[in-house]
């Protein structure tokens, strides 16, 4: 059985892994979803100076305070960004790091960067609204979510992420990207990158930008073959 720590993506939090909360737990299992500062139940700490290296904190405390080792490590979206961090500070706890369709940075590189150097539109001067929910969401899944997405402070998104240990880690890795898009997908380039490369494991999901929404069933398969590489 694998232990699985996820960093959820933008305008999210750890409510949102509900449903693979469930689907893995049933099957022996151990999930942990934390919640960012400022996201989700912690969205009364959000303020102009959470960053990047904030939400890192985060997600290390997790570590040290759990006690947590071999580690299937997912980061879904703007969670690359965390996993990234995380595995960089402490990667003898990680057994496997998984991206779901997710940003990769490499040392120096921030979310803008790697969206072409763009800034997000913020309102307030800090803060970034949520992007819409993916067309093929239910009803019910809408009603369930979209009152609990909260804005992004707009430092995450700018802060350059800084590595200590660069280079090729000593555990595996999977990309995997989900399909069911239209065109400008911003991961169709990390999916490019990350096909032939034989470093990496590479997985095609036929399923929109949220799978722990609308394809918990699918990813469920996905993130437990993760868990034996």
């Amino acid at each position: 059985m694998a232990t699985f720590l996820i960093c959820h993506g933008a305008w999210s939090a750890g409510w949102a892994w509900k449903k693979m909360r469930a689907l893995l737990g049933a099957s022996g299992h151990t999930v942990f979803t934390p919640s960012y500062t400022g996201m989700g139940e912690r969205a009364h700490l959000s303020g102009p100076m959470v960053d990047l290296e904030t939400h890192i904190q985060d997600v290390l405390g997790v570590i040290e305070y759990e006690a947590l080792t071999d580690i299937v490590l997912v980061g879904h979206s703007y969670g690359g960004m965390v996993a990234t961090g995380v595995a960089d500070r402490v990667p003898g706890h990680i057994r496997h790091l998984v991206y779901l369709d997710a940003f990769v940075p490499s040392d120096g590189q921030s979310l803008d960067d790697l969206r072409g150097g763009e800034t997000a539109a913020t309102v307030e001067g800090w803060l970034v609204p949520p992007m819409p929910s993916a067309p093929d969401t239910s009803p019910e899944d809408i009603a369930w979510s979209a009152p609990r997405r909260r804005h992004q402070p707009v430092r995450t998104f700018g802060q350059k992420l800084r590595l200590r240990n660069p280079g090729m880690p000593a555990f595996g890795r999977t990309y995997v990207w989900c399909t069911k898009k239209g065109p400008g997908d911003v991961f169709t380039q990390l999916a490019e990158r990350f096909r032939e490369d034989a470093a990496w494991r590479f997985v095609e999901m036929d399923a929109s930008h949220s799978p722990n929404i609308t394809a918990p069933e699918a990813l469920a398969v996905v993130l437990e073959a993760s868990a034996s590489f």
